[in-house]
């Protein structure tokens, strides 16, 4: 009896589409949804990142506590708390950081463009820290060269020429500007993640 009700339970919280909670994180690779299931009867977790399954536990007996795991060197915790009327309140930790102090932390270390070249679409990162530029989520490699007033970083979109060139805004709330041109065109930036 108790489990063919534990079951039924199981298939209850498995019947829904949407996930218990869902972010959107910005990594120098692009942005990755972390989407989390929490069968509040069961205790089942699952934590599924760009739709691929990371963790995946069953019957659970212990409905708080945090959901530790690590993706693309970086290292993620899911906290669940509890809440009056048996609920449950659900936040994300990314590198010791708070979910929305982590977005603002990415948002001073990389830089977005997304550019259309004939078809195809390409996502560029540069992470200003790391001095790394990456293509549609793979690292690319590139060259540095100092120019008057600033640097280039030089690399290939596709089959065409990119530079990244860097020189001071002169403001100082800004810092150093960065602009991407592909085939001496100048791409936009993007805005890493809009602020809900």
């Amino acid at each position: 009896m108790a489990g063919v009700l534990l079951r039924s339970l199981h298939n209850l919280e498995t019947s829904g589409n949407e996930p218990t909670a869902k972010w959107t994180v910005p990594l120098s690779d692009g942005n990755h949804v972390v989407e989390f299931e929490h069968g509040t009867a069961t205790g089942r977790r699952v934590v599924k990142i760009d739709g691929n399954v990371i963790v995946h536990r069953d019957w659970m007996f212990r409905l708080v506590g945090d959901e530790v795991f690590m993706f693309n060197n970086a290292k993620f915790v899911i906290r669940v708390d509890p809440m009056p009327g048996l609920k449950y309140s659900y936040s994300l930790w990314v590198n010791g950081k708070s979910y929305k102090q982590f977005v603002q932390s990415q948002s001073k270390v990389l830089e977005t463009w997304l550019a259309k070249v004939g078809n195809d679409e390409y996502r560029v990162v540069l992470d200003k820290h790391a001095h790394s530029v990456w293509v549609n989520g793979k690292e690319v490699e590139v060259e540095n060269e100092f120019m008057d007033g600033g640097a280039e970083i030089i690399f290939s979109v596709g089959d065409l020429p990119a530079t990244i060139r860097s020189y001071s805004s002169e403001q100082k709330e800004v810092g150093i500007a960065y602009v991407l041109y592909i085939n001496d065109v100048e791409i936009q930036q993007e805005t890493l993640l809009e602020e809900s």
